[in-house]
Parts: structure tokens; sequence; C-alpha cells
């Protein structure tokens, strides 16, 4: 929202600039409580659900139970702030991708013989015949919906993370940041397709109704019957870290709204929580499409910004290069213990 009102500004479009930053602060809150918080709460609910029986579970009818949980939880972090925040996601997220990369590896090994099927597989479904009856344009829309759902390159939320650090150089947040996607898109999704591929539970008729989740569940189920759980654990942890730092984001953009007002915050977590509850027992699609809209929109907005900025970044990434290579700026040493 700054960098928007702020940055146009200086180009000569301060119109643009405040009316880019309002709309993508209105979308972000938006974004926030629906993909960043009805959505993880809805897949936690439904991944508890499955572990604990299905349909014959104790949950099946009563997922706002688990909505409670994790409201709770979640209002215990929020109340704390970015501190709070920042020191809950650190010890969580490490350990969840450890966890969920390592059982992805074993499902892989222990289907090693199958590994060049599997990229045939996908090569093929993107290539050929297959992918071109799937329909191109609609596979590259959901395609870019799931990517930017995943791993919020260009929408400009993650850039509000990366803002609370204390940095005398914005251009070496810029760096952290790009390992993000890769780490997300490139690893984590990667190793995810891998897995559902290389079982053959794509294209297994019974798993032909199972959301994503629920295909990774049914391809960890082939190596071992209890794989699901961890799953379920990894799934659990990606949505309460999420959850968190999009309400962290959705407090950020209401403080611009309404100019740091505490009782907008405070509003702003309560109606936070309340919708976390909601979206145990949402329905999927409406919650899916909601938040859909809601990051393309603050994707628009944000990417209007870079394409005028672009040349202030440019320079500002091109400032901080040459200052390294003149010494200006020297390398971090690291202490040794003695």
């Amino acid at each position: 929202m700054y960098y928007l009102r702020d940055g146009l500004a200086q180009m000569g479009l301060a119109w643009l600039g405040k009316f880019l930053a309002v709309f993508f602060a209105i979308c972000m809150v938006g974004g926030a409580l629906g993909g960043g918080n009805m959505f993880q709460s809805n897949q936690a609910a439904a991944q508890i659900i499955n572990v604990t029986g299905g349909t014959s579970s104790f949950f099946a009818d009563k997922p706002w139970i688990i909505g409670l949980v994790f409201a709770a939880l979640a209002g215990a972090v929020i109340i704390g702030g970015i501190k709070s925040i920042a020191n809950v996601t650190e010890k969580i997220v490490p350990f969840m991708a450890i966890l969920y990369l390592g059982a992805c590896l074993i499902v892989i090994v222990v289907n090693a013989g199958a590994i060049p099927q599997a990229f045939g597989d996908i090569m093929a479904g993107a290539f050929t015949g297959a992918g071109v009856t799937g329909g191109v344009a609609g596979a590259l829309i959901v395609g870019f919906q799931r990517a930017a759902f995943s791993n919020e390159a260009g929408l400009g939320s993650a850039s509000v993370a990366h803002s609370a650090v204390k940095t005398k150089e914005p251009a070496t947040e810029g760096f952290v940041a790009m390992l993000e996607p890769f780490i997300d898109t490139v690893v984590i999704c990667t190793a995810t397709a891998l897995t559902i591929v290389i079982t053959g539970t794509w294209n297994d008729p019974d798993a032909s109704d199972l959301g994503g989740v629920g295909l990774t569940s049914r391809a960890f189920e082939t190596v071992l019957p209890w794989f699901p759980i961890v799953l379920a654990i990894a799934v659990i942890l990606f949505a309460f870290s999420t959850m968190i730092s999009w309400s962290y984001y959705g407090m950020k953009a209401t403080g611009y709204l309404f100019g740091d007002n505490q009782l907008a915050e405070n509003v702003f977590k309560g109606l936070f929580l309340i919708f976390t509850v909601i979206g145990s027992a949402a329905s999927l699609d409406k919650v899916i499409n909601f938040s859909d809209s809601m990051i393309f929109l603050m994707g628009v907005a944000n990417i209007i910004g870079l394409y005028i900025l672009a040349r202030v970044v440019r320079d500002t990434i091109q400032s901080y290069f040459d200052r390294v290579q003149s010494g200006e700026i020297k390398m971090v040493e690291h202490a040794h213990s003695h």
C-alpha cells in the first residue's frame, strides 16, 4: 500500500497511487479472510476428519469444533503481533517442509522404478493431445490461480511480511523473497505432483472426485496405510502458519485503511477468528471462488505498480550490486565460537 501510494506519487501519479493502495488494501483484507483463513481452516478440518474415520468420524458433522480450536490457537498467536507470529512460524514452517518432503521422498523411492513413466505422463499431459483437449487456456488459468494461491508471487502480500524486517538494503529482502516461490513451487509442488503421478493415483477412477489434498493422501496411503497421518500433520501445520501470516497482512491492510486505528484492528482480529470457524464448515467451492477473486485483484493492483516503478526497482538493485563490487557493502563474516 505504501509503495503504491508514495512510489507512484514520486512518478507524478499520486491519484493512481492513492486509488491502487486503497483498492489493494481492501482486496488484501478479503484475501486474508478467504484464502488466508477460511480455505486453510476448511482444508485442515477435511484432513482431520479424513484421518479420524472419514464419514464415521466424530467431527464428520461437527467441523465447526475444529474451526473453534483453530480460532483459539490463532487468536493466542495474533494477539501478540508480528513478533509472536514470527516466533511461531519460524518454528513451524521448516519442520513442516522437512516432514512433508521426507514423506514424499519415501513414496518416490519406494516407486523409483516408475519415475521415468511418471515424467513421461506429465510431459504427455502438458504437450500432447491430452493437454490440448483439456483446454490450454483453461488449464493455464487454473494453473495461474493455484500458483498464485500457493506461493503468492506477484501478489504483493509477501512484501508486507518482508517490510517488517530491519535492514538498510531493500534489495537484500528481494533476494530472500525470490527463494519462496522456488521452494514452494519448484521443490514442494514438484514433489507433490510426482507423488500423485508415480503412484498412479491421478488415474484411479475411485479417486476422480478427490481434491488435491485427498489425492495426495491416497498416494501416501499406497506406501503405508498410516502415511496419510503424516500428510494431515503437514497440512494442519501449513494451514495454521498460513492463517497467522495472513492475519498480519489483513491487520496491516486494515491499519492502512483506518489510519492504524486500534479499534479497527481489533475488529478485524475478531472477524478473522469468526471466519476461521465459518471456513471449517463452509462449501469449499465458494471459499475458493471468493479467494481467487480477491487474490487476482491484489495481483492486478500490485503488477500495475511494479510495471510503472520497474525502473526504480532496477536502479535500486544496480546500486546495491555496484556498492557490493566496490567494497562499500561488505560481506557479513560468520562469528566463530571459541
